[in-house]
C-alpha cells in the first residue's frame, strides 16, 4: 500500500532509520582552496560515543561535530558504518570514504595509513571508586587494594605494569561472563557489587552522567591521543577540517556537545508513584486527563496507560528537555516531531504532543502486530519501542531468534537480548542492523510504566 513521504519518514523515525543524511544550512559556507565534494563520505564505528540511534534520531559526539562541519561548509554527507577498526580503516584506503569521524589512535600504525586531522582528544586510563570520604588520590594507594578488571583486557596490563612500577602488592580481580563491558563493572561499582574498576577516561565521563556516586578522577596511566582522520592522498580535506576546528564557532560547538554527551546528567527521574501533579484538579491524575482519554481511543489504549507513559516520560512537565534533546509531555524526539507534523514551536504544546505521540504508537503497533501475537507481550514491545526506538527492539527480538529464546516474549527474553546490543560481539552481529544502544535504561523504562499504569489502574477507576 502506498504511503506519503510524511508517513514513510514517520515510519522511519519509530525505525530509528533517520539521520543517515545530513544537508547543508544554507549558511556559513567559505571559499574553498580546494572546493570540496558536494556530498563527503564519512566513515565512522558505532558506539556510545561517537555515533549511535536513540528515538529516531542519530546522535553522538563526533556524529554532531562532522554535521555542524558540513552545516559550515554547506556539504551534505552520507554515513558508512564498519564493523571494526580494521575495517574502517579499510575503507578509508580504498576510497570508499572520505573522512573518518571516528577517534582513531595516533599511534605509528595509524599514523602511516592516515593523515589525522581536526581536535585532538587525550584518554586515559582512570580508576572507578564510590565517592565518600576515604577517596584514592594516589596510585600508591592502590597497594593492597582489589581491582576488578576483565582478565586479558588492556586494563589488567596497565595493572600488572602500575603494580611492577609501585613495587607490588595490587590485588588483581577478574570478572567473569561473557557479556560483560566496561559499562557493567562501573555499574558494579556504583551499586558497590565491586570495590574498583579501571576504564577509559570517556567511558568514564559517559558512565558518570548514569551514576553520579562513583569518583573518576585518579589517572592511572599516560594520554593517548586521537583525532580523525583522512586519506594520506587528500591533505587538502585535513587542511579543511582543521580550519573549521579552529574556529571559535567550532570549538563552541564542539565544547557544547562534550557537555551534552559526557556532563549533562542522564540519571533517571526518580519514578516513585506519586498521587498528583501540582496542577492536577482534585481526583485526577493530571491535569491532561482529558486528552489522554480523547487520543488513547485512537489505538484502543486503556487512558491510564497512555497517562503511564506520560508521567514516566516527563512526570506531566511540558518544559522537560532531555539531554538528547526530547520535549513534551511525551518527551518526542525532533526528528520523531518532524515527521508526525510538528515544528519546533509546537513540540512542547500538550495536546499536539500528545496527538503526535499517539500516532507514533499507531504506526508501532501496526508495526509489530504480524511480528509479536500476543496483544499483553505487544504492549511491552510498543513501549520499549517509543523508548528505543523500533530498529534497537527489532535487533534483540533477532538476537533472541538466534541465540534459542522467544523473540515474541519481552520478560527474560528479548529484556535480556536488548541488554547485550551494549557489546560489540552483539551489535555488531549479522542479525543486527541498529548498533550499538544502551538497552538498561529501555528495560528500566517499561518496568516503570507498567508499575505507574498499575498504580493507577488500581487508584483511579
Amino acid at each position: 500500500m502506498a504511503r506519503s513521504s510524511t508517513k514513510i519518514l514517520a515510519l522511519l523515525a519509530c525505525l530509528g532509520l533517520l539521520g543517515t543524511l545530513v544537508g547543508p544550512s544554507g549558511c556559513g559556507q567559505v571559499e574553498e582552496k580546494h572546493p570540496l565534494p558536494t556530498t563527503l563520505t564519512v566513515g565512522t564505528l558505532y558506539s556510545p560515543t561517537s555515533f549511535f540511534m536513540l528515538r529516531g534520531d542519530t546522535l553522538g559526539y563526533d556524529y554532531d561535530r562532522i554535521t555542524d562541519f558540513a552545516r559550515a561548509k554547506g556539504i551534505k554527507l552520507r554515513f558508512k558504518v564498519a564493523p571494526n577498526m580494521n575495517a574502517l580503516m579499510q575503507l578509508l584506503e580504498q576510497d570508499s570514504v572520505q573522512v573518518l569521524a571516528y577517534e582513531i589512535p595516533m599511534t605509528a600504525e595509524y599514523k602511516a595509513r592516515a593523515l589525522h586531522c581536526g581536535a585532538v582528544n587525550e584518554t586515559y586510563q582512570v580508576l572507578v571508586q564510590p565517592t565518600g570520604d576515604s577517596l584514592l588520590t594516589d596510585v600508591t594507594q592502590l597497594v593492597g587494594k582489589e581491582i576488578w578488571v576483565e582478565r586479558g583486557s588492556k586494563y589488567e596490563s596497565r595493572l600488572r605494569n602500575l603494580n611492577n612500577e609501585t613495587g607490588g602488592g595490587i590485588v588483581i580481580r577478574y570478572v567473569e561472563g561473557d557479556t560483560l563491558m566496561p559499562d557493567d563493572l562501573i555499574e558494579m561499582v556504583s551499586r558497590h557489587e565491586l570495590p574498583l574498576t579501571v576504564v577509559d577516561s570517556d567511558i568514564a565521563m559517559l558512565n558518570h552522567t548514569y551514576y553520579d556516586n562513583i569518583d573518576i578522577g585518579l589517572t592511572i596511566s599516560f594520554a593517548q591521543r586521537s583525532s580523525w582522520a583522512v586519506s594520506n592522498r587528500n591533505p587538502w580535506l585535513a587542511d579543511s577540517i582543521n580550519a573549521w576546528a579552529q574556529s571559535l564557532g567550532a570549538r563552541t560547538y564542539s565544547k557544547n556537545a562534550l557537555r551534552r554527551y559526557f556532563e549533562i546528567s542522564r540519571s533517571a527521574m526518580p519514578h516513585d508513584t506519586i498521587d498528583l501533579h501540582p496542577a492536577t484538579p482534585p481526583g485526577c491524575i493530571s491535569p491532561y486527563d482529558s486528552l489522554f482519554r480523547v487520543y488513547s481511543r485512537q489505538v484502543g489504549w486503556d487512558w491510564r496507560l497512555l497517562a503511564a507513559v506520560s508521567y514516566t516520560e516527563s512526570a506531566f512537565d511540558r518544559t522537560v528537555v532531555s539531554w538528547a534533546g526530547a520535549r513534551g509531555i511525551m518527551q518526542l524526539m525532533p526528528n520523531t516531531a518532524k515527521a508526525y507534523g510538528l515544528d519546533m514551536d509546537q513540540i512542547t504544546d500538550p495536546e499536539l504532543n500528545i496527538r503526535a505521540a499517539v500516532a507514533c504508537i499507531g504506526d508501532l503497533q501496526r508495526m509489530f502486530k504480524p511480528l509479536v501475537a500476543d496483544t499483553t507481550e505487544r504492549v511491552k514491545f510498543i513501549l520499549a519501542s517509543y523508548n528505543a526506538g523500533a530498529g534497537h527492539v527489532i535487533d534483540a527480538m533477532e538476537l533472541a531468534r538466534k541465540y534459542e529464546k522467544e523473540p515474541e516474549v519481552w520478560d527474560g527474553n528479548v529484556e535480556e537480548t536488548i541488554l547485550w546490543k551494549q557489546n560489540p560481539q552483539f551489535y555488531n552481529d549479522s542479525v543486527c542492523r541498529f548498533g550499538y544502544f544502551r538497552g538498561k535504561q529501555t528495560v528500566a523504562y517499561v518496568a516503570h510504566v507498567e508499575q505507574q499504569y498499575l498504580y493507577y489502574k488500581n487508584k483511579y477507576k
